[in-house]
């Protein structure tokens, strides 16, 4: 049998030019039909909601429907190694938190490759990590707090949402910083966390600014510092971490956009493009505003030096830590 290369090859006739206009003419057409973004937690979280919000604003800019498919389980991996297995064509994408990208690879086994498995589309959202105490508790401040649990024998405890979450470890952290040992007290989950400190059952959490905004506004909740780098427009009145002596706290809870690995550039860069456009819309940004939820795109081009800081400052901090999911 004489194959299609060969038939080239005796022809003189370069094979890739043909495949390369029709592969061409695919991308040009993208999307021709209902493209999926995966998200590895539960309907009604904040993740689901920046998806939903940006599935809807795609949607409409597209006349393509994009569509939110929630699959959840083993600390968002389950999801991942859906996308991770998927065709790499530009019809299933990944709406990722630095949480399972950068934090869990180092704290469990995945079913996948976390470097080699995906290319990253760039950044589109972020949600400020703030550390709150219970109103009645002493310290008024950072400084406060950390002579506090610097006295022998202190009694201090903090609430932990979840070994592993990106606010445990943002504790962690700080407690590595400030070379602290501070005893926590597991709970299933974040808003558990939030009321066990508003009930005044342990004094101190670290909770994304979602979670926690309505509680500061009222007063339930002193916020001490905010783990950004510069002070969050969400929350200026809040310090950051930085200024108050500890600038090697910084975490922020970021949502990106991730696709299987092999999926054509000019999908990522339109991709990469339309997300840009949607998130800084003024409608999108009221309604990120609403959930406490500040849009920070990036690019394709940013992705793999800040993917590569994250792994390694989370990889470092957990080996130092000792950190384990049971």
């Amino acid at each position: 049998m004489i194959t299609r290369r060969a038939l080239a090859g005796l022809a003189g006739l370069p094979l890739a030019a043909p495949l390369a206009a029709g592969i061409a003419r695919a991308q040009d057409a993208w999307p021709s039909r209902a493209v999926t973004l995966v998200v590895p937690w539960a309907a009604g979280g904040s993740t689901d909601a920046v998806a939903r919000i940006l599935a809807q604003r795609l949607s409409q800019d597209t006349g393509r429907s994009f569509v939110v498919d929630n699959r959840t389980g083993a600390n968002g991996t389950i999801g991942f190694n859906s996308v991770a297995r998927a065709r790499p064509d530009g019809y299933t994408m990944l709406v990722s938190t630095v949480s399972t990208y950068a934090m869990a690879p180092h704290l469990m086994q995945t079913p996948y490759d976390n470097e080699r498995d995906f290319i990253g589309i760039g950044l589109i959202a972020s949600m400020p990590i703030i550390m709150v105490v219970h109103p009645s508790f002493p310290a008024r401040t950072l400084a406060d707090f950390v002579a506090m649990a610097r006295r022998p024998n202190h009694r201090l405890t903090y609430a932990n949402s979840g070994t592993g979450s990106s606010t445990h470890l943002a504790t962690e952290l700080f407690l590595q910083e400030a070379r602290l040992e501070i005893a926590d007290v597991g709970y299933r989950g974040g808003a558990p966390a939030v009321q066990a400190v508003l009930a005044n059952e342990t004094p101190m959490v670290f909770q994304a600014a979602s979670g926690i905004l309505p509680h500061i506004q009222s007063g339930g909740l002193r916020a001490l510092a905010v783990a950004t780098r510069e002070r969050s427009p969400l929350v200026p009145s809040i310090p950051t971490f930085a200024e108050q002596g500890f600038p090697g706290v910084e975490v922020v809870e970021h949502i990106a956009l991730q696709a299987p690995a092999g999926t054509p550039p000019a999908i990522i860069r339109r991709m990469n493009e339309m997300a840009k456009a949607a998130m800084e819309a003024a409608e999108t940004r009221e309604r990120l505003a609403a959930l406490a939820v500040v849009p920070t795109v990036g690019t394709p081009d940013d992705w793999p030096a800040y993917f590569a800081a994250e792994n390694a400052k989370w990889r470092n901090m957990i080996r130092a830590r000792n950190i384990r999911i049971q």
